[in-house]
């Protein structure tokens, strides 16, 4: 599952104390003593399935160290929970000094455990898109660089939409259509996920121009008239016929598509080099379509086609001893050096650089597919707020799951956005 997952080995490159599950890496033990550094900084990961991500990390702190002698960096490989993990060390004198992370949390801000990176984002924040500083951005302070992002889109296969006579949908409508007209029998016409739900319900309430919360950022609003007209949508989907369900793989394994079990699926970039080596140039990307027609959006004019956009973002310690140098080395690799910006995205996976001017000098999305990604993703793309919390999307998707199966879509939004503000208020309080 690539970056995505948080299983594989562990290794601890650094010196020092050894972490429960993890071992030591000779090669850089003990490299602030042996450098001559004054301070040595902890950084964490989590342990990537990408092969040569932890060869590439070590050798990023070396770098630094060559071109600031007087900081060493140890790298802790951390395998298994790796944000359980993180957070219990957080809370002891053992916390790393930074540290990434992919799911941002405002309990964290409001714990005092993250420090504000406005001072080092700020000569680049026109670079990075909206999606990717809205998560990590609590009463107008920045607390997080994103490192890399993943954009979640819909694939479509040329030949399939063409003998069908239907266009990539712009609209939902344009998508219902399509997903009954795809429908062969042997093809399905969408794939959304094994449940038939997946992420539609949320694509649903962003197309149409709605959002978790309302402009304060910490009152529920899905379930608004306008959010339960766009996320009653995903009954409209069921009620096609070609909708595909129960297939072995979920959205994010690109097999339904590759395998020609469905002519659309709603997948994420990381599918993108094996549909091609699978499809060949027979397959587009486009953005999740809008809700309503046009003229006829369900937020006035708000509303557009989105995508999702996940990543991994670097966080500093609020309570480093050296700041200062934790900063320093956060610009040092997340905003001035392009070179192994590009090298982390794409030599090891298949990833967009978070920075626009990267991205754009990155020749792995100069053509094709690969290059709308990156539109899509700097165009389109949204990612949820540090206060959607795990709580509240589980809450979300039992009641977007009975909407789909025939439930009264207000009463099950409405009971489901009572008991999500229950959660919110938690954090808030």
């Amino acid at each position: 599952m690539n970056r995505r997952s948080f299983l594989v080995g562990s290794v601890l490159f650094a010196g020092g104390a050894a972490l429960a599950g993890c071992t030591s890496d000779p090669l850089n033990k003990n490299a602030g003593a042996a450098s001559g550094a004054k301070v040595t900084l902890q950084q964490w990961y989590h342990a990537y399935g990408e092969s040569g991500t932890q060869q590439a990390v070590q050798r990023y702190a070396q770098e630094f160290t060559k071109a600031n002698p007087d900081i060493a960096i140890n790298v802790s490989w951390i395998a298994g929970d790796y944000e359980t993990k993180l957070n219990s060390a957080m809370l002891t004198a053992q916390a790393p000094d930074l540290f990434e992370l992919g799911d941002f949390r405002y309990q964290n801000v409001k714990n005092g455990l993250l420090a504000p990176l406005d001072d080092v984002i700020a000569p680049a924040k026109a670079d990075f898109s909206p999606a990717a500083l809205d998560t990590v951005t609590v009463d107008g302070k920045i607390y997080g660089v994103k490192m890399i992002d993943d954009v979640m889109m819909l694939y479509f296969r040329k030949s399939a939409l063409q003998a069908a006579g239907v266009q990539p949908p712009q609209t939902f409508a344009e998508l219902l259509e399509a997903t009954r007209k795809l429908n062969t029998g042997k093809q399905k016409g969408l794939y959304v996920g094994t449940d038939g739900v997946g992420e539609a319900a949320t694509l649903l309430l962003w197309s149409s121009g709605g959002d978790f919360f309302d402009s304060s950022g910490k009152k529920v609003a899905f379930a608004s008239p306008e959010a339960i007209a766009a996320i009653a949508g995903l009954k409209q989907l069921h009620d096609t016929g070609g909708l595909l369900q129960g297939y072995p793989t979920d959205w994010s394994d690109p097999g339904a598509f590759a395998n020609g079990a469905t002519a659309m699926q709603w997948g994420g970039l990381w599918s993108l080099p094996d549909i091609k080596k699978a499809l060949g140039d027979d397959f587009g990307v486009v953005a999740w379509p809008k809700f309503g027609d046009a003229g006829k959006p369900a937020f006035g004019d708000a509303g557009k086609p989105v995508a999702r956009v996940g990543g991994w973002y670097q966080l500093a310690n609020a309570k480093s001893q050296n700041l200062d140098a934790v900063k320093k080395f956060i610009d040092w690799l997340w905003i001035k050096n392009a070179d192994l910006q590009k090298d982390w995205c794409v030599k090891y996976g298949f990833h967009i650089p978070a920075r626009k001017p990267v991205a754009a000098q990155t020749t792995e999305f100069s053509s094709g597919a690969a290059k709308d990604a990156v539109t899509i993703s700097q165009q389109n793309g949204k990612s949820y707020s540090g206060l959607w919390n795990k709580a509240s999307a589980t809450l979300f998707l039992q009641a977007a799951t009975k909407i789909a199966n025939g439930a009264d879509p207000a009463a099950e939004l409405g009971d489901a956005a009572k008991k999500a503000q229950a959660e919110v208020d938690k954090q808030l309080a």
